[in-house]
């Protein structure tokens, strides 16, 4: 079974998926993990994040992985590297790169072939797993988003540079050439703004098994 979440950033994908992926014990994939570990990868060579086909050729020098809900370069996790002010600052245009694309979601199929998954991202719903067999699409108004991340890591922005990078984020998701971020016509809409944690994954079961009973 796949389970597909698209939505913009700060949403609660990430947090909803992971409670998800062990409650229903599916395994759990984010694709903005892989955008976010190849950027690092990039920015720890020392290399132009935004010379992008040495980005996707340093890409396939190495070997994304996940475990226990972690991403890991080379088998070594990389998870707490992910979030830094120098990667939040370039991923949604290294993302926009369309070769990149295409091998990320290559990744993710093999990965997700013939087990029970939950993927999060943006084109998840209409690009990567159009026949997914349940779609969500997390929403939240910016400020509210800029308010979680800010809360999430106080000590790297502030909050208003927070919001004016999730507002880019948004412009840049939405335009891009490829895998731009949609609402699929089959996708539950959730408006996570002031809906607990609690709330928005009872929304998702709900779904699930109705979807399993079907």
């Amino acid at each position: 079974m796949i389970v597909a979440i698209d939505g913009p950033a700060g949403v609660g994908k990430s947090t909803i998926a992971k409670l998800i992926s062990k409650k229903c014990g599916f395994y759990y994939l984010n694709s903005g993990s892989f955008y976010r570990a190849y950027t690092y990868n990039q920015q720890k060579l020392g290399a132009d994040p935004f010379d992008f086909p040495l980005l996707l050729e340093n890409a396939k020098k190495i070997k994304l992985s996940i475990r226990d809900a972690q991403i890991c370069i080379d088998g070594q996790s990389v998870e707490d590297k992910l979030h830094t002010p120098s990667v939040d600052a370039v991923v949604a245009q290294v993302s926009a790169y369309a070769p990149l694309r295409f091998y990320v979601n290559e990744q993710l199929r093999a990965i997700a072939a013939g087990v029970d998954v939950i993927v999060e991202g943006r084109d998840i719903t209409t690009i990567v797993f159009p026949d997914a067999d349940v779609k969500f699409y997390f929403d939240a108004n910016p400020e509210v988003r800029a308010k979680r991340r800010f809360l999430q890591h106080p000590e790297n922005e502030s909050y208003e540079d927070v919001l004016k990078i999730i507002k880019m984020r948004d412009d840049i998701d939405k335009n891009k050439p490829v895998g731009a971020l949609k609402i699929a016509s089959d996708a539950f809409y959730i408006d996570t703004s002031y809906l607990t944690t609690e709330q928005v994954c009872e929304k998702v079961v709900s779904a699930i098994f109705s979807c399993k009973k079907r």
